[in-house]
């Protein structure tokens, strides 16, 4: 199925952060040292960039997992600890990344030069040499490292293709394209012959252009019904639609008003994409009869439509002259450029809940405070002083006391059992 090549789902994690390090120097006739403990190393990125080496998703049916190294420790004389390499991965042109459990959108991958930061690795913690003070020159105690980044991410891939052509089941697309370009699709009288899009390059008069066969639609494709939301996604960004015609089908009128129903409540531009009206199959006695009618019929709409037959080559070279009229016809297109997410603390993350547990306790929910939690080293009483000092900060101290906290309750924060002290 279509599915298993132009969508995927897979799982990220970027590095940790290394633990900074408690560190004194050990100097001759210096007895007391001061703080030298290095910062933890950064944690490695995860990476989508682009590479023309891919034409589908089908790489990640046989892996879905990536995972970034994580820093290493501070080290003594106030060295800091290696930084993890990030890890790059590599999607065809045409990926749009989503956050699966959201949908929002990361990024849309299209240029050779487009790459996004899907997982930060995390911060390396600081180590004791940034705690002195005045008033405490030996601080005893540091930071551990910033938990990285692990997420869900959707993965689509929208073919990036000039023309595409379009039409009912059975209407011959997959024989034209292999007519009219270098394609080897495998083709068979049947509908929905063709579960994925194929591609072909058009080469003609020392031009090219790229050739999509969007497989077959049918009635309530714009719903998602069959593999309809699958299929109308690849016609979004051709500029140029070949609107193909069943002329052995009993009624193709019918087909051509049902397939501009579909793309227009898909996506109303798709309806105002310019099309080149084919009439398919003059082979065939049946297309021979019903041909004057519906050429009679589309011209009062205005459109013009070209009969041809893909099995025999009739027109086929008219076809391709009146594609790249088309095509030559068309206004500059403007290239919509979609932002790239830049990596910055929302309110979200700053947010807190608190809740009443079962047995009494208190939680405390809010990606801030439970990565500050993961990155304090609690066996360090000033490593807990400081804690205190953030949930102060965050006003997650006065919160608790307005919901009734007390001395020797019990507060979580992630995996965390604090007691509450004044």
């Amino acid at each position: 199925m279509l599915g298993m090549f132009d969508e995927a789902k897979i799982f990220v994690k970027s590095g940790d952060g290394g633990d900074g390090l408690i560190n004194f120097r050990r100097e001759k006739y210096v007895p007391r040292g001061g703080p030298a403990g290095g910062d933890g190393g950064h944690g490695g990125d995860v990476i989508l960039k682009v590479s023309s080496k891919f034409n589908t998703l089908t790489y990640f049916q046989r892996r879905s997992h990536f995972k970034a190294e994580s820093g290493k420790i501070g080290g003594s004389s106030n060295k800091t600890g290696l930084s993890a390499d990030s890890i790059e991965i590599e999607v065809p042109p045409g990926t749009t990344v989503r956050d699966a459990e959201t949908g929002a959108l990361i990024a849309d991958l299209v240029r050779p030069t487009d790459r996004v930061v899907v997982a930060k690795g995390g911060r390396g913690g600081w180590g004791n040499q940034h705690y002195a003070t005045a008033s405490n020159q030996a601080p005893r105690y540091a930071e551990k490292g910033e938990p990285g980044v692990e997420r869900w991410l959707r993965l689509e891939l929208k073919l990036i293709a000039d023309v595409g052509i379009v039409g009912v089941p059975n209407a011959g697309k997959s024989t034209l394209l292999s007519v009219l370009s270098n394609a080897k699709p495998k083709i068979a009288d049947y509908p929905f012959t063709t579960l994925e899009p194929n591609l072909g390059v058009l080469i003609y008069d020392n031009r090219d252009l790229v050739l999509a066969d969007i497989p077959g639609l049918i009635e309530g494709a714009h719903l998602g019904v069959g593999l309809g939301h699958a299929f109308l996604r690849h016609v979004q960004r051709t500029r140029v639609l070949i609107h193909l015609l069943n002329g052995a089908n009993p009624d193709p009128l019918a087909d051509y008003n049902q397939i501009n129903v579909e793309l227009s409540l898909y996506d109303e531009k798709l309806g105002t994409k310019p099309q080149i009206v084919v009439f398919n199959k003059m082979d065939l006695p049946d297309a021979q009869s019903s041909w004057p009618k519906v050429q009679a019929e589309l011209r009062q709409r205005g459109v013009e439509v070209l009969e041809i037959s893909a099995a025999t080559q009739l027109n086929v070279r008219e076809l391709i002259q009146r594609v790249f009229q088309t095509m030559d016809e068309l206004p500059e297109e403007e290239t919509e450029i979609v932002e790239m997410p830049v990596y910055e603390l929302p309110e979200e993350e700053i947010a807190f809940t608190i809740t009443r547990e079962d047995d009494g306790g208190f939680r405390v929910s809010g990606k801030r405070i439970e990565r500050a939690a993961l990155m304090t080293y609690w066996d360090y009483d000033e490593a807990v002083m400081r804690f205190q000092n953030t949930l102060e900060t965050l006003g997650i101290s006065d919160a608790l006391e307005k919901a009734g906290v007390e001395v020797g309750d019990t507060v979580y924060i992630g995996n965390f059992e604090l007691e509450w002290a004044e």
